[in-house]
């Protein structure tokens, strides 16, 4: 019986124990149940275009794997891997196990993105991460893994430490390889000093023989043990017809191979099997070297989330009891010893001591935390016993939502990458054609298959679209770990490029440029006035001008008795207005008594609030803010790199100019409303400009959202830190001049990397072309050529910053 391939995987087995099957006039022949499930899966969910893809590629058969279905819904595993939005819809990482190509990812996140319920389905093709978003109304997680099983693929949830296991065994792996290739380079260099002396002095054919064949045996394992991720990535390649980096070693290494081995068989002319470990040995440690060197850059997500507890002792009714992370709810008491690390957000209800947040803001210097203070995870508690009560849960405190930021930021690609990676995808099967153009030129030239198959394999190996790959990814990696190591959050990788491409950067006053903590410098208390009204109408209100007047009247009043308001009302950028009784409260600027038919006068350099009662005034207030320090500094720091500073603040104009003075910015825009500060942004766009914008406050959170990069402090507001593009965790002035060193520098080494890649390549191509290079050389060079991109983006590292 006549042998025939199977319609899903493309291996051939006898007709006779095929599964057969019709499709209209079409048969259909599969090895398997599993294949056969695959074929109608895809076809049913209108993905046959999948076949076309792999044309007489062959694929492993597909295994059906029904089992542990189960524990992807339990409650244990929801609630340490699943996270919930506030839309009531789920979000999971999972690492997907037998992704090899583009081509994997791709059918991977069409499947997904056919089954209902499924919102979002994104794969990072470099580790394999998969980001998945879905309905649980609609559909269950283990249904989902059951589909990615259903076509040939498994996953299991993303953990950082069985990530960091992996990745030990690969540079395990890596690490065999290299002594392999290095111990067989090494020997077969000593040969080839006697190879080379006789090829000058003369040697006799039979000790020629016994060389070529020592050579032979110790060049075999180097190419196809040693080189076997080169084969193995080039074989995926051409299986999704492309040609890459890898596909340029396995066919430079294997033709000299080849020829040498006839070379050696039919005893004319030279062999080259110590080019052949050279090209492999060279390559393989320059890969391994960038394998080090992303492991380096990635240890800063790993550092923040490194020794983390998984259990926290609680004390429920006086009894202390060690609970998982995971079960701990809003509302719960935690016991916090010296030196462990905070893992859950919270306030401090007993007892008092220092905090070390210099994972989380680079300061160094110890935070005193006391009962009614503020914890954050990722802090560590240095020399008391305390207890605090949970504010939020693990998913949604500050550790784990940095590491997410900076996950994202991670697999988000500049603009400038995704270009590269079109030229560089391009390159290689450039390089190859014009690699055959030269053999065929120098075949008929200098009429020696040997010289122009040397000359031939030494254009395949010196070409280097790896550089050019790894130009930015490199570079944006290290610019994005150095700024969460100095306190600052780029939610993309993109966001670099952006930042060091703007040209204007727009402040707000209040909690940017100042410290967002105004107080009482002069109070003007009028008849009718009483304090207990005024405080509670304040105490409904988060702005800094509310908490500075509650401020003064704790610490001015011994006792405020409690008023319960109706009718309470914010009004942006103006004030507050409520009802007592029988009596209208109104309280905050000039612009809001008018609307009421109030006139006060708001003359002066500090900023007013007003209280009116049944519209008569009882009371006005003065306020100062201190500016931030190192503000004055900072600025004009930030306008020597050529960027154009102003100030947009809801303020009064006179306490505007008064702070913008003191700090130096010239161009100020004062009185203005959230859309108002939107609206200038606008026109700076019409006008060419690329608008940075921080803030902190819910009234900055528009004009944060219409800037190009928006920059949250913080300590402010969610629904701004929501809205941005970059976070300053530390709250210091002086990290937006950070910010902007950090990105102009990585996009600097950017440009570098991709100026030095299509230089080298420009100048060595043609030297091989010529005839200029042996292969030796060129595995040398091209090896060289990564390295000198991944050093040029380590030496970001370098850039140096003052103390805050």
């Amino acid at each position: 019986m006549a042998e025939i391939p199977c319609t899903h995987c493309n291996l051939t087995f006898s007709q006779d124990v095929m599964i057969k099957e019709k499709e209209g006039s079409k048969a259909l022949f599969f090895c398997c149940k599993g294949c056969q499930g695959v074929y109608h899966l895809l076809n049913d969910q209108g993905l046959d275009s999948f076949y076309d893809k792999l044309g007489t590629t062959t694929l492993q058969p597909a295994i059906q794997d029904e089992s542990n279905l189960e524990k992807f819904d339990l409650e244990g595993f929801k609630n340490k891997y699943i996270t919930t939005d506030e839309q009531g819809l789920n979000k999971i990482h999972l690492i997907i196990e037998g992704i090899h190509c583009s081509a994997c990812v791709w059918l991977n996140e069409k499947i997904l993105h056919k089954t209902n319920g499924v919102i979002e389905a994104t794969i990072n093709y470099t580790n394999n991460k998969a980001k998945i978003v879905w309905d649980p109304e609609v559909v269950k997680l283990s249904e989902l893994i059951h589909t990615i099983r259903s076509i040939g693929y498994n996953a299991y949830p993303y953990d950082p430490a069985l990530q960091e296991e992996r990745a030990i065994s690969t540079r395990k792996t890596y690490y065999t390889r290299i002594l392999v290739a290095v111990f067989g380079s090494m020997n077969i260099m000593w040969l080839a000093i006697a190879h080379y002396a006789g090829y000058f002095s003369g040697i006799e054919q039979s000790f020629k023989n016994i060389l070529n064949v020592a050579e032979f045996i110790l060049a075999t394992p180097v190419l196809f043990y040693s080189g076997w991720i080169f084969y193995r990535s080039a074989y995926y390649g051409y299986k999704n017809r492309m040609v890459n980096m890898d596909t340029l070693v396995a066919t430079g290494a294997t033709s000299a191979y080849i020829y040498s081995i006839y070379a050696m068989i039919s005893q004319k002319g030279e062999v080259y099997f110590d080019s052949v470990t050279m090209i492999i040995t060279f390559v393989l440690v320059g890969k391994y070297l960038e394998v080090l060197s992303k492991k380096s850059a990635v240890d800063t997500l790993d550092g923040l989330m490194g020794s983390t507890p998984t259990e926290v002792t609680t004390l429920k009714d006086g009894v202390k009891s060690l609970v998982s992370i995971e079960n701990i709810i809003i509302g719960d008491t935690i016991e916090l010893k010296p030196g462990e690390k905070v893992v859950i957000d919270g306030e401090v209800v007993w007892g008092q001591g220092s905090f070390d947040e210099s994972s989380l803001t680079g300061e160094n210097e110890p935070v005193y935390k006391k009962q009614g203070d503020m914890i954050l995870s990722g802090s560590i508690c240095l020399d008391s016993v305390l207890h605090y009560e949970a504010s939020k849960d693990v998913s949604s405190s500050m550790l784990t939502s940095i590491v997410n930021l900076l996950e994202e930021s991670i697999t988000k690609k500049p603009r400038i990458e995704q270009l590269a990676n079109v030229i560089s995808g391009r390159f290689s099967s450039t390089i190859l054609l014009i690699a055959l153009c030269t053999f065929a030129g120098w075949y008929f030239w200098a009429e020696s298959f040997e010289q122009a198959l040397i000359v031939g394999i030494s254009v395949i190996v010196i070409a280097c679209p790896c550089a050019l790959s790894l130009a930015t990814p490199m570079a944006t990696l290290v610019g994005i770990s150095l700024a969460a190591k100095r306190g600052i959050l780029f939610k993309e990788a993109t966001f670099l490029e952006t930042m060091a491409k703007s040209t204007v950067l727009a402040l707000d006053k209040t909690g940017t440029i100042t410290e967002g903590k105004p107080s009482v410098v002069q109070a003007d208390l009028f008849e009718g006035f009483e304090a207990s009204l005024l405080y509670a109408l304040v105490a409904t209100s988060n702005h800094p001008v509310s908490k500075g007047i509650k401020s003064y009247l704790e610490n001015s009043y011994e006792t405020l008795e409690t008023r319960i308001l109706e009718e309470i009302c914010s009004i942006e950028a103006k004030g507050i207005k409520a009802r007592y009784q029988t009596q209208n409260l109104l309280g905050g600027n000039a612009q809001l008594l008018q609307t009421q038919d109030v006139h006060v006068s708001s003359d002066s350099e500090n900023t007013l609030f007003f209280f009116t009662v049944n519209n008569q005034l009882v009371a006005r207030f003065e306020l100062s803010d201190t500016i931030k320090s190192g503000a004055a500094e900072t600025i004009q720091n930030i306008k020597n790199l050529g960027i154009k500073v102003i100030m947009l603040t809801g303020d009064h104009e006179r306490s505007a100019q008064k702070v913008a003075s003191a700090v130096g910015i010239e161009q100020v825009y004062a009185k203005l409303l959230p859309q108002d500060k939107a609206g200038i942004i606008q026109d700076l766009h019409q006008a060419g400009e690329v608008v940075v914008m921080a803030g902190d406050g819910i009234n900055d959170a528009l004009a944060l959202a219409s800037s190009d990069i928006a920059i949250a402090m913080g300590n402010g507001a969610d629904v701004a830190i929501s809205v941005s593009d970059v976070v300053l965790l530390d709250e210091k002035f002086e990290s937006l001049e950070e910010a902007y060193r950090l990105s102009r520098r990585t996009y600097g080494a950017v440009k570098e990397n991709l100026g030095f890649s299509l230089l080298y390549n420009t100048i060595t191509v043609p030297l091989a072309v010529m005839g200029f290079v042996n292969p030796l050389v060129a595995a040398f060079s091209m090896s060289l050529s990564s390295l000198v991109v991944v050093g040029n983006s380590l030496r970001i590292k370098n850039l140096t910053f003052k103390d805050k």
